[in-house]
């Protein structure tokens, strides 16, 4: 599983580097203003996590309910590392060391996302459904690059 997060954050990293590349540079106040935005939804997506961490598996009376919560949990997980991507890529368009910093502090987060998903495995078998770790990563991998695109901020 390590293998696969790494994989998806070197390919997050190769895409963020091809958009940053294309890019015009931006006074550090704009940037950080846009790396800040995006960073307050990391900021609240990972209390959610740790809340989700803290707490004991959810049951649910059917595997419909169940699938509906994973669902969203892991749609969760993808809006993370989209907006984490995006944060850097923001950061990239100055030259400010102090924006960068900013925007790769939290990427640790991302982390957590592991610990979430081991969790998910447990409650899926305390709701008697299955679970694939591998495959949800390979989902967030494909959908990450799609859903920067939905919340990048436009130029300014």
């Amino acid at each position: 599983m390590r293998a696969t997060l790494a994989a998806a954050v070197l390919t997050l990293g190769a895409l963020t580097g091809t958009v940053a590349a294309r890019e015009p540079h931006r006074p550090a106040d704009v940037a950080r203003a846009r790396v800040e935005q995006h960073l307050s939804h990391v900021h609240r997506l990972a209390e959610h996590f740790e809340s989700v961490l803290d707490r004991e598996c959810p049951r649910f009376d059917s595997t419909r309910e169940w699938r509906a919560y994973l669902e969203s949990e892991i749609d969760r997980v993808v809006l993370l590392l989209a907006h984490l991507e995006e944060a850097w890529i923001e950061a990239k368009h100055t030259g400010d060391d102090g924006v960068r910093r900013a925007a790769k502090a939290p990427r640790k987060r991302a982390d957590r996302a592991r610990a979430l998903i081991e969790k998910l495995s447990g409650c899926a078998e305390g709701n008697s459904a299955s679970f694939s770790p591998m495959s949800v990563w390979r989902r967030i991998e494909r959908e990450v690059p799609q859903r920067q695109t939905e919340i990048a901020l436009p130029p300014e």
